[in-house]
């Protein structure tokens, strides 16, 4: 079972949550901060841990990561709950106080609450300088979790494939990009680009994850909460979106992005019948153990940075993926802190997902060997302003890491709806600039 990463799941707010007295009692700071046990032996008691890897659960990895946590801490047992739809259960059992010790910060969740449902970890001041992506968490200068691991953009594709093809270098520009794809399209026989349009989340979060890519700039993600026209004329965004519409328009896509199927294109990566697909680092070991289900060559598949140069330079936004927390009702908060440190600084989780690490010391993984190689830089995203961009995204009811503004811009694309790109972006900013006055912004 591979998982997509959820670093944007939900961006609701938390209103039906407050209404509901969810998180009743507990506050911002005071006697709620878990902090970390002084020595292992000061840590014990039962907690349960929260996921969404239910893959994890059920092959006995996560029970594995545990026997070595209780090298260390052996008065804490650690029982695990794998929960599938994870955003909408435990949003449910936020209701009352009985959601885990540790926990993944649900989308759910709107920022300024997280003192009413989680323990503060420690002063960002001094965090932000051992971890990555603590502005993420960050409510009145303390940090409420620490990310399971980060995450780079760019493109899975089939390196063979783009070889057969002539392509030896990675496209500098949208529009060498799609010279590319069209060549591939042309010598190889294999479906240029995927949109996995019918599963939806492909066309949102890594689309999205992109701005700060195109500019080079960490804090485009917090620009749009000052910006009335996010799809102006060379914004990261018109950037993005028009590739996306390119790509289709073009005709370098599946034939019927209604027919798509995630766990399929995977093989289909794999095994050279499609050969690009915009998605988080992430994804390079799921593609690669893929390739090896399907007898396929695993070093087939590489990776390569959002096709826009920056003075000459490629940029590679790092994101967050999910934030671990502890649960302010929790009764072992020491031992639940235990957990969170012990797990993202000894467990190697980050380095065999091939993912990005919480801890600024650590080396990039060996998935993006490539990428430091050919000195990409990577631009860690700002969270600062993430609360004001979420609540205009709201207002507007866009949905920046929702797949429906894109899947619209798909069906416009390839004929299945009226419109035009100008227009549907021009809607696009009229839509964000109203939603900016009336959410205060």
């Amino acid at each position: 079972m591979g998982k997509k990463s959820l670093s944007a799941a939900l961006l609701t707010t938390t209103a039906m949550l407050a209404a509901a007295g969810c998180g009743g009692g507990g506050t911002p700071g005071g006697d709620e901060t878990a902090a970390a046990p002084l020595n292992p032996k000061s840590a014990s008691g039962t907690i349960k841990v929260l996921t969404n890897r239910t893959d994890l659960v059920q092959d006995g990895t996560l029970k594995r990561y545990a026997a070595e946590f209780n090298k260390t801490y052996p008065k804490v047992k650690v029982e695990f709950e794998g929960i599938t739809d994870y955003e909408g259960e435990v949003k449910i059992r936020m209701n009352t106080d009985k959601y885990g010790d540790v926990l993944l910060i649900p989308g759910a969740v709107a920022k300024g609450d997280y003192p009413k449902f989680f323990a503060p970890l420690g002063d960002t001041g001094s965090m932000k300088d051992e971890y990555r992506f603590t502005d993420k968490t960050d409510v009145g200068g303390r940090t409420y979790g620490i990310a399971t691991f980060g995450t780079a953009d760019g493109v899975v594709y089939n390196k063979a494939l783009w070889k057969k093809a002539g392509i030896t270098k990675w496209p500098t520009s949208p529009q060498e990009f799609l010279t590319d794809l069209k060549a591939v399209g042309d010598r190889t026989g294999a479906t240029p680009y995927y949109t996995n349009f019918k599963d939806g989340w492909p066309l949102s979060s890594p689309w999205t994850n992109s701005i700060g890519s195109v500019s080079c700039d960490s804090k485009a993600s917090d620009a749009l909460a000052d910006t009335d026209a996010p799809w102006g004329q060379g914004t990261d965004l018109h950037v993005i979106d028009t590739l996306l519409y390119d790509v289709v328009h073009d005709g370098l896509s599946e034939k019927d992005p209604t027919t798509t199927n995630w766990e399929s294109s995977k093989t289909l990566l794999a095994k050279g019948k499609i050969s690009s697909m915009l998605l988080g680092s992430w994804a390079i070991t799921q593609m690669r153990d893929a390739a090896k289900k399907a007898g396929s060559n695993p070093d087939d598949i590489g990776f390569m940075p959002f096709p826009v140069q920056k003075d000459g330079k490629f940029c590679a936004t790092l994101a967050s993926d999910y934030q671990q927390a502890v649960n302010i009702h929790s009764g072992h908060k020491q031992a639940a802190r235990a957990w969170i440190d012990w797990f993202t600084q000894k467990s190697g989780y980050s380095a065999t997902e091939g993912a990005v690490s919480a801890l600024r010391a650590a080396p990039m993984p060996a998935t993006l060997k490539e990428f430091t190689d050919n000195d990409v830089i990577f631009v860690e995203r700002s969270e600062a302003n993430t609360a004001e961009v979420n609540a205009i995204d709201n207002a507007a009811e866009i949905g920046l890491y929702k797949p429906d503004y894109r899947q619209k811009l798909v069906d416009i694309a390839r004929g299945a709806q009226k419109g035009s790109l100008k227009d549907y972006f021009a809607d696009l900013d009229k839509r964000w600039a109203e939603a900016k006055r009336t959410a205060g912004s």
